[in-house]
């Protein structure tokens, strides 16, 4: 197994900076987290892009909730994202469920063909879905797309622990809709870490288990500094 990868959620400048000293690999730039993470502005990316040289995801997402908003939203989201490509961004993080659960492929195609060139995570959008399996098909082969965080389930990974370890044997076996990396984010805690990676997970996400203080304070280095040598036991014990 190679080494684990290890995303942390930023809101700042000096939230990424603590999540690199750290050992994070990629970080996911969204700011407010009481709506479960939208997108930042133009402004606050520019400031993590100066700050931190590691590989960055940036949220595409308006409101609460896993919908698009419609077409009016669509459109705006459709310019934030032009902006930030403006402003260099290569990396971005998306998803949206129509009003029966499945993909919502006219939101995701307007925004895939606005950042194409560019690597996306399909968001925890997935543990929303009517039919897992339906939409990791329906969106298979869609350019960029090379990541899903999911938990397994809405109520988080502790919850979703054998919807996890499925999708992993299903990945591995080379399942259509199973091609993109697949991110255990959502809940997750440091137990949880050896069972997933025996079942072949090899990307973690986190967010509040970087913060001690929870959303109103930091990225706290050395929080993120555990979750590195915690997962980088695993990467040796697997060889």
């Amino acid at each position: 197994m190679s080494r684990p990868i290890l995303e942390v959620i930023a809101l700042t400048a000096d939230d990424a900076r603590a999540a690199r000293a750290g050992g994070a690999d990629r970080l996911e730039l969204v700011t407010d987290m009481a709506a479960d993470g939208l997108t930042p502005s133009r402004e606050t990316f520019a400031r993590v892009r100066a700050a931190v040289d590691l590989p960055l995801r940036v949220m595409l997402r308006g409101t609460d909730g896993f919908t698009s908003g419609g077409d009016a939203a669509v459109a705006g989201l459709c310019e934030r994202a032009e902006e930030l490509r403006a402003e260099g961004a290569q990396e971005f993080v998306l998803g949206f469920l129509d009003s029966v659960g499945g993909p919502d492929l006219h939101a995701i195609g307007a925004l895939t063909e606005v950042i194409e060139g560019c690597r996306w995570t399909f968001h925890r959008a997935v543990d929303r879905a009517a039919d897992r399996d339906a939409l990791r098909k329906a969106l298979a082969g869609l350019p960029g797309l090379d990541a899903y965080l999911t938990a397994g389930s809405p109520s988080g990974v502790g919850a979703g622990m054998d919807v996890l370890r499925t999708e992993a044997a299903r990945a591995a076996a080379g399942e259509p809709g199973y091609g993109p990396l697949n991110m255990a984010g959502g809940g997750l805690r440091l137990e949880h870490v050896p069972e997933l990676a025996s079942a072949g997970v090899t990307a973690f996400h986190i967010g509040g288990a970087a913060r001690p203080c929870g959303w109103s304070g930091p990225v706290d280095a050395e929080s993120v500094r555990k979750w590195r040598e915690v997962l980088d036991g695993q990467g040796e014990s697997g060889g």
